[in-house]
């Protein structure tokens, strides 16, 4: 629920955000409903952002959009949703300008989905990430470090966070607790394309 917004909020008060992610032109993946372009006058340095969603085509290829010719790439909650992972992160790195930024947030699988697959709160979730575990019960999870690690020729690795701002520790893992207005459950990555 507006899982871009709370996120915006919290970026806001990081100067990263305005002095070199969310920088010049950009396209964010999976926007609606809640769109990043809808902050253009709260994060100065962007110049545009192009929202693509289902309507413009699928997310997974970007057909369509040139190569190298973002400033900046993000999606906000649309990875997990992605039938291939690699081949969806190799196309928006393909769109992203070298010396460009990705930013990805995904939900975290203890936090959002408490270990249970199928997603109880999102099924059409194709996949779980986690931050770092050895081991994970969940049948189709990505740990973000592998990811990182598997797209480390091209990208830089500037950011890798947990993200739990009013995650409340309850025993009730049937509440989706981003739901709320304010609780974020999610890793975000931020990625610089090497030139």
């Amino acid at each position: 629920m507006h899982e871009q917004s709370k996120a915006a909020k919290r970026r806001f008060n990081d100067g990263a955000f305005h002095s070199r992610y969310f920088v010049g032109k950009g396209i964010d993946i999976g926007g609606a409903p809640d769109p990043l372009a809808q902050y253009t006058d709260m994060f100065l340095g962007m110049e545009e952002v192009r929202t693509w969603d289902i309507e413009d085509g699928d997310a997974q290829y970007m057909k369509g959009i040139p190569n190298d010719y973002f400033d900046f790439v993000h999606s906000s909650h649309c990875l997990e949703h992605m039938a291939d992972v690699s081949i969806a992160l190799e196309n928006w790195i393909r769109i992203l300008k070298p010396g460009g930024y990705l930013i990805v947030t995904v939900p975290d699988e203890d936090l959002y989905e408490h270990y249970q697959w199928p997603s109880r709160f999102n099924i059409d979730h194709k996949w779980s990430f986690n931050l770092g575990e050895p081991a994970s019960t969940m049948p189709k999870t990505i740990n973000a470090l592998d990811l990182a690690r598997k797209f480390s020729g091209v990208l830089k690795l500037e950011r890798l966070v947990l993200q739990k701002d009013f995650y409340r520790e309850i025993d009730d893992d049937e509440r989706d607790q981003t739901l709320t207005p304010v609780t974020e459950c999610a890793i975000e990555m931020i990625w610089l394309k090497r030139a």
